[in-house]
C-alpha cells in the first residue's frame, strides 16, 4: 500500500475519515472564527464605552472570558488537526521512517484517550457545576454553559488524535496529523 502525496495532500484511500476530518476542520474554523470576532468585537465596545460615555459594559469581562475558554480548547483541537502540537522530538528524529511512523501512531493513541479521558471529567465536572446551579455574576448565564467548551474541544482533540492515528495505520510514512506528513528527510546515522 503505497501513498503518494505532496506537502498536505491527502492519500486517496482514506475518503470517509477525509469527510470526518473536513467536517470537524470547518467545525473548528467556524468556531474559532465566531469567538475571536466576538472577543475583539466586545474589546472593542468595552474600550469606546469607557472612552467616550464614561461606563464600562459590565458583562464584557466574563464574556470576553467564556470565548477564550472557546478558543484555548477548540484551538487545542485545530492545532492538532495541524500537526502543530509541542514535540520532543530527540528520540523521534533519530529513528527511520518505520520507527517514526510507528512512534507517532502510540503518541496519537495515548493523546487521543487522554483527550477523551480529559473530555469524560470535564463533562462530570460540568454536571456537579449543574447541580450547584451556580451562576454568571455579570451575565447570570449558568456556569455549566460557559464551561460546554471545554469537553467539546477536548472531544473535537481526540477525533483529530484519532484520525492521525489511523492515518499513520494506513501510511508507509510517518504523519503528524491526518493531512500533514511529517517532512524530516534526513536518515539517522548507520547503526542507531
Amino acid at each position: 500500500m503505497t501513498n503518494q502525496c505532496n506537502g498536505n495532500e491527502a492519500p486517496e484511500e482514506t475518503p470517509a475519515f477525509d469527510r470526518v476530518f473536513r467536517l470537524v476542520r470547518l467545525l473548528e474554523e467556524r468556531i474559532l472564527a465566531f469567538s475571536i470576532l466576538v472577543i475583539a468585537a466586545v474589546t472593542v465596545a468595552n474600550v469606546f464605552f469607557r472612552a467616550v460615555l464614561n461606563s464600562s459594559l459590565t458583562f464584557a469581562e466574563e464574556l470576553s472570558q467564556s470565548f477564550i475558554i472557546v478558543v484555548t480548547f477548540v484551538g487545542l483541537s485545530y492545532a492538532a488537526g495541524e500537526g502543530r502540537h509541542i514535540r520532543m522530538s530527540a528520540l523521534y528524529d533519530q529513528l527511520s521512517t518505520r520507527g517514526r511512523r510507528l512512534l507517532m501512531s502510540v503518541i496519537a493513541a495515548v493523546t487521543a484517550a487522554l483527550m477523551f479521558l480529559l473530555a469524560a471529567y470535564s463533562l462530570q465536572y460540568i454536571h456537579t457545576v449543574f447541580v450547584l446551579g451556580t451562576r454568571s455574576p455579570a451575565m447570570d448565564v449558568p456556569y455549566w454553559v460557559l464551561y460546554l467548551p471545554v469537553p467539546v474541544g477536548l472531544m473535537l482533540a481526540g477525533v483529530q488524535y484519532v484520525l492521525t492515528l489511523i492515518r499513520n495505520l494506513t501510511s508507509d510514512e510517518p504523519y503528524l496529523a491526518f493531512h500533514h506528513k511529517d517532512e524530516y528527510q534526513e536518515e539517522p546515522p548507520a547503526g542507531v
